[in-house]
């Protein structure tokens, strides 16, 4: 990426006027384009490559895990006078982001990648395949803004690709569906005519072992611009052979974002990418009888009706179900009032009291 211009890189007129009170203050823009530690990026400036700090400024205005740079963010930064360096003081507003709930306990967002133009969810065509899983990164992928792409790479070891195709293509009506295989290198085509354009940002996404720095590696002509790794043959599963996350330019001009394969992804925010995910089935219940229908066995059910005379597939609708029922189980549940506050009488032992003091016993 040497010698890139920052609109090369991406930067339009929008992000420029966002940039303004940046520029006033004297820094300059940049593109975050590799993770390389904690706190530590490889930023892109219009004079090239430095190392970017987020330094102590920057900590008394980010507070939570996703505030903190991305690959793929816009972010101001002033370079440190002699040296290849510069220091991060802000991050510009994203158009776009890809995120997921990071592991652990906490409810934390991490953002896999931002200002992303086209997703590109990758699944294998081999013994890893999972339409479900499919659909779940697709609802992560509608939740983004960017535009969804579903890729079903490694063609070359399935015997009826086109069958697959045509299955997947009615589980998520409206998204493209494309059929690729680096070994063969059917589907690149498609790729980098339709989708690599000049200045635009793709990411792809999807687990370990289904080819997608192979994908990348033939995108930007270079069979060793990104680590790739053998498959166990006995279960399709991959190693982890893209260990952070990094843009890189293809030879058509486009910007690239690969990301470490997922085993499982546990969604974050996903209200609105469910409904957008399956909006048919969204329109369908606003055609329901009652407008609280669980779509069970109540009557006049549009949706079961669709069901049954083979418009909507049982199993589109059953994904729906689930994704919808794990992100209502994920929003904390309401504290009930304390035991004191539902006693007989409580009340009128409190009219008494002063202000302070009444507020008090509410709050416990």
């Amino acid at each position: 990426m040497i010698g890139m211009t920052l609109v090369e890189l991406g930067w339009h007129d929008a992000l420029a006027l966002a940039f303004t009170p940046y520029g006033v203050a004297g820094l300059e823009p940049a593109r975050v384009v590799c993770e390389l530690r904690r706190n530590f990026y490889a930023v892109h400036t219009a004079d090239g490559e430095v190392l970017g700090e987020c330094g102590g400024g920057f900590f008394h205005v980010a507070k939570k895990a996703e505030q903190f740079p991305a690959v793929g963010d816009w972010v101001a930064v002033r370079r440190r006078p002699g040296e290849a360096r510069a220091d991060i003081h802000a991050v510009l507003p994203r158009r776009t982001k890809f995120s997921r709930r990071a592991s652990g306990s906490e409810e934390i967002e991490q953002i896999v990648a931002a200002n992303i133009d086209t997703v590109f969810l990758v699944s294998g065509l081999d013994q890893n395949f999972n339409p479900k899983r499919i659909q779940r990164f697709l609802v992560a992928a509608k939740e983004s803004g960017a535009e969804a792409v579903i890729v079903l790479n490694k063609s070359d070891v399935c015997t009826d690709a086109e069958t697959v195709r045509r299955e997947i293509e009615a589980l998520v009506p409206g998204v493209p569906v494309i059929i690729t295989s680096s070994e063969t290198r059917k589907g690149l085509k498609a790729l980098t005519s339709i989708y690599a354009q000049p200045g635009r940002t793709l990411a792809f996404i999807g687990s370990s072992g289904v080819g997608k720095s192979s994908l990348i590696n033939l995108l930007v002509r270079d069979p060793e611009a990104l680590p790739t790794g053998e498959v166990r043959e006995k279960d399709s599963k991959g190693r982890h052979t893209t260990t952070r996350r990094e843009l890189v330019q293809t030879p058509t001009g486009a910007l690239v974002i690969d990301t470490p394969g997922m085993r499982e992804l546990q969604l974050w925010g996903v209200e609105d990418g469910v409904e957008d995910a399956f909006a048919d089935i969204a329109v369908l219940a606003t055609r329901c009888k009652f407008s609280n229908c669980s779509h069970g066995n109540e009557p006049g059910c549009a949706v079961r009706v669709s069901i049954a005379e083979g418009n909507l597939l049982l199993q589109r609708f059953e994904s729906y179900l689930k994704l919808k029922g794990e992100k209502a189980a994920s929003v904390p549940a309401r504290k009930k009032p304390s035991a004191l506050a539902s006693k007989p009488g409580w009340k009128n032992r409190t009219q008494g009291q002063t202000p302070f003091r009444h507020r008090h016993h509410v709050e416990d």
